[in-house]
């Protein structure tokens, strides 16, 4: 099982992106606060998800707060435009944590900095855009991350 976090989303529609990844691969959705929207259940169904019940989600206060509980040995993959790895170079397997950041910022720079190596970037085209949507970002990466553990139970 691998984990989806997404640091203060802001959008209610990409976070129900996210929850459907999680529902379809057996992820688990981490959602770090501050949210830009809420998760009652009137707005949850007005976004569409009127599956959310079944997503296996947590919510947390912070990231220091998700980081401190995670099980020991745990690996914590940042996902920027500013990193220098590729993703195609990061060797993930089942447990990982793949961390992104709010729609309008992306992850703090101090965050990616410290977290040398376990900074990973889509790769995309030099000129292109500057950025992707987070819940393709999200897509690519978890796949890639399956891809890469051997598809961890999916069919």
């Amino acid at each position: 099982m691998f984990h989806i976090v997404l640091v203060a989303p802001e959008i209610p529609h990409n976070t129900g992106a996210a929850g459907r990844l999680a529902l379809a691969t057996g992820s688990r959705l981490h959602l770090v606060k501050p949210l830009g929207f809420s998760l009652d259940d009137k707005h949850v169904r007005r976004t569409g998800l009127d599956y959310w019940h079944e997503v296996d989600l947590e919510v947390w206060e912070s990231l220091e707060e998700l980081v401190s509980t995670a099980e020991i040995g745990s690996r914590f993959w940042y996902l920027s435009t500013k990193a220098g790895t590729g993703l195609w170079e990061a060797g993930f397997r089942s447990g990982d944590y793949l961390v992104f950041g709010c729609e309008s910022r992306g992850l703090p720079e101090e965050i990616v900095r410290e977290a040398g190596g376990r900074a990973v970037r889509v790769p995309m085209r030099p000129g292109g855009t500057r950025s992707l949507n987070l819940s393709t970002a999200v897509g690519i990466t978890l796949y890639e991350a399956l891809r890469q553990s051997g598809g961890d139970g999916l069919a």
